[in-house]
């Protein structure tokens, strides 16, 4: 039987391109993002792509912004699906800011939609698993979750949180049989982030959503996206100067 996968932030970027790989692989989708249009267009795209399939697709608009609709939104998603296998809190945003320069009210809507918005998604998909018994969570968080990036202070901090928050989830879940998988991905050529093809060993998104759907199907509790070279680098991560790491970037 085909799995079942929820993707939150599938409207564009990894969130779109984890979507197109896990429609590949077969699964049914369950899409959710703020832009409804853009969903319905991916829909029709995948659909396009195989029309002899009977993979179901049902999209649904959420802000995770606003984390009070966070639970009730995606309950209603796991219920029309008929139970789901696989939560991905994927949805988060970056921008640059910097310190003391009138950017709080930038930095406080990271911390809202990459902290409070993504432990919100783990809870409602905990919920539902813990009651199904068996399942997956998965947090996108970053490589910029183990180094701090300058004039990006809020979104490295708000991914360190994320990363902390999976593994005291992992630790908590595990036992009852829920798998959590934490994926660091590196330079991802997406909107998220302007010119990112200039940063070190950045990839595209289709590349990076398919090592991604190999970590979630091996159930590895961590991986880095894309493995090479940055799994090998990332234990000098806490030994390279300031100064060097400024001018890699």
């Amino acid at each position: 039987m085909n799995k079942t996968i929820v993707i939150t932030g599938a409207s564009a970027g990894i969130g779109r391109a984890l979507a197109e790989a896990c429609f590949t692989r077969g699964y049914h989708l369950g899409l959710t993002g703020r832009r409804m249009e853009a969903l319905k267009s991916l829909r029709g795209e995948l659909l396009a792509r195989q029309p002899q399939s009977q993979q179901r697709i049902e999209l649904c608009s959420l802000d995770v912004d606003d984390s009070d609709s966070v639970g009730p939104t995606l309950h209603e998603l796991f219920e029309r699906l008929g139970g789901v296998d696989i939560v991905v809190a994927n949805a988060g945003i970056n921008d640059f800011s910097k310190v003391g320069r009138g950017d709080f009210a930038k930095e406080r809507h990271i911390l809202q939609t990459n902290v409070i918005g993504a432990i919100a998604t783990v809870n409602a998909a905990a919920e539902h698993l813990l009651a199904r018994g068996a399942g997956q969570i998965v947090g996108i968080s970053s490589l910029a979750s183990l180094k701090a990036i300058p004039t990006q202070a809020a979104y490295c901090a708000s991914k360190a949180a994320f990363s902390m928050y999976l593994d005291g989830t992992r630790m908590e879940l595990g036992p009852k049989g829920i798998a959590v998988t934490t994926i660091l991905p590196g330079f991802v050529a997406t909107g998220i982030m302007p010119n990112v093809e200039k940063y070190p060993f950045a990839v595209s998104a289709g590349q990076a959503a398919r090592e991604m759907l190999d970590l979630i199907e091996k159930r590895r509790a961590r991986g880095i996206v894309p493995a090479w070279p940055w799994k090998y680098l990332r234990p000098l991560f806490g030994l390279i100067p300031d100064g060097l790491w400024k001018k890699m970037l």
